[in-house]
C-alpha cells in the first residue's frame, strides 16, 4: 500500500486529514515546514539550525509533538526558512512595492507546499501529500490529472491550488474534499483530536496582530511616501501617505470627503498616486492574466467559463481567451467590481477548474 505524507500545520483541518488516512489503513507520517515566522514557541526549539537544513527531528519541546501521540504517527519537521522568505515574503513585499495585491498562500502551496514538502516527503519514501484543503484532486485520462470543487460550497478551496502543475497534482491527495467544515469537527471531537494551532489556512500565516501595512513597514523598512489622491478624471483631492497602505476597491481610510464614498480604482506606482473614484467606476468586462496554468490541454479557442478573481468573489459567467502560450484574455457577461493585479483569476467548467492565471492588467 502507498505511503502517505501528510502536511501538518497545527489545524484541524490537516489533522483530520492525518486521523483518516491513518484509520484507513495507509502507512502515513506527517511534515510540518517550518516558515521562519511561527510562534516563538516553536521558532526557539530551532533558534541554532541552519535555514534550509532539511528535514529534521520534531523536539519533544515543540508545540505539534502532542499530535504524534494524539495520531500514533511520526512527524518530521522541514527547514524551509530561507526560502519561505525569499519566495513568500518577499514576492508580497515586493508586489505591494510595484502595486499589486499579493496572494501569498497560493504561492506557497506550490512553491512550498507541493514542492519543498512534496520532494521531502518522496525522499523519505511516501508516494503522496495529502493536505487539509477542501478540494477534488481527479486522473482525467492517462497522463492528465484535474481539480474539482470541494463539496462544501462554503469552504472549498480549490481555487488556492490552481496553479499546481501536472507533476505536483500527480502526487497530491486531498481526503477532506468530499466532507463539510462542519463534519470534520465533529470527527475531531468525537475523536479526541485537539488542534495545537488556531488558524485557517487561508490566513496570511506570517502576519500575526498587525494590518499588513505595518508589516510591511517593518519588514521591508517603508517610510510613508506621501503622493497625490486625484479622481478618474485626474483632479486633486488630497494626500495620501504611502501606496502600500491601498488596495483596489478599498474604501475606508482614503479621507476625502465627497456627495458619496470614494474607492481606491488604481495605484500610479510611476507617479505615485492614489487614483479614486465612486462605485460605479470600479467595474471592468475584461482583464488580462499570464503564467496561465491550464488544467485541461490550452484551448484553441475561447471557452466559456466561471470565473473567480479573489478567493470570495462569486463566479462570474465569463469567456477565456487564449492570447499566447500562457496569457489569456479573460471578459465577463457583466462587468465586475474590483479587478485586482496581482490576484488570481481562476476559472472552471462546472465543478471542474479549467485554468488559472496572475492577472495583470
Amino acid at each position: 500500500m502507498q505511503t502517505t505524507a501528510v502536511a501538518l500545520s497545527g489545524g484541524v483541518d490537516s489533522m483530520v486529514a492525518a486521523y483518516l488516512l491513518k484509520k484507513s489503513g495507509r502507512p502515513v507520517f506527517g511534515i510540518h515546514f517550518l516558515s521562519g515566522y511561527e510562534t516563538p514557541e516553536a521558532e526557539d526549539v530551532y533558534k541554532g539550525e541552519y535555514p534550509d537544513s532539511g528535514i529534521l527531528d520534531l523536539p519533544k519541546t515543540h508545540p505539534l509533538s502532542a499530535l504524534k501521540d494524539m495520531l500514533g504517527i511520526e512527524i518530521w519537521a522541514l527547514d524551509c526558512r530561507r526560502t519561505f522568505r525569499q519566495k513568500i515574503v518577499d514576492y508580497f513585499i515586493d508586489a505591494y512595492l510595484k502595486g499589486e495585491t499579493p496572494n501569498p498562500c497560493m504561492v506557497c502551496n506550490f512553491v512550498i507546499k507541493f514542492g519543498l514538502m512534496l520532494e521531502a516527503a518522496r525522499q523519505k519514501g511516501a508516494s503522496q501529500l495529502a493536505t487539509g484543503h477542501y478540494a477534488i484532486c481527479e486522473k482525467l485520462t492517462q497522463n492528465r490529472y484535474g481539480l474539482k470543487k470541494g463539496h462544501d460550497k462554503g469552504k472549498e478551496q480549490s481555487y488556492f491550488l490552481a496553479m499546481l502543475s501536472q507533476t505536483q497534482l500527480a502526487h497530491a491527495y486531498f481526503p477532506l474534499g468530499r466532507l463539510t467544515k462542519e463534519g470534520v469537527s465533529r470527527i475531531a471531537a468525537s475523536n479526541k483530536l485537539e488542534p495545537v494551532s488556531g488558524h485557517e489556512s487561508q490566513d496570511i500565516c506570517f502576519i500575526k496582530n498587525m494590518h499588513y501595512s505595518h508589516f510591511l513597514a517593518e519588514h521591508a523598512g517603508l517610510e510613508p511616501a506621501p503622493g497625490e489622491i486625484v479622481d478618474v478624471h485626474g483632479r486633486y483631492l488630497g494626500q495620501h501617505q504611502g501606496l502600500y497602505r491601498y488596495t483596489i476597491g478599498q474604501r475606508r481610510g482614503i479621507n476625502s470627503p465627497s456627495t458619496e464614498p470614494y474607492y481606491v480604482i488604481r495605484l500610479d506606482t510611476k507617479n505615485n498616486r492614489l487614483v479614486v473614484g465612486f462605485k460605479k467606476d470600479l467595474y471592468r468586462y475584461e482583464c488580462k492574466i499570464h503564467r496561465v496554468n491550464w488544467m485541461r490541454r490550452r484551448p484553441e479557442k475561447s471557452m466559456h467559463v466561471m470565473t473567480k478573481i479573489r478567493y470570495r468573489h462569486d463566479p462570474a459567467p465569463s469567456e477565456i481567451i487564449p492570447t499566447g502560450q500562457d496569457t489569456a484574455m479573460i471578459r465577463f457577461s457583466r462587468p465586475q467590481p474590483a479587478v485586482t493585479p496581482g490576484q488570481a483569476a481562476v476559472c472552471y467548467e462546472g465543478d471542474q477548474l479549467a485554468a488559472g492565471g496572475w492577472i495583470y492588467d
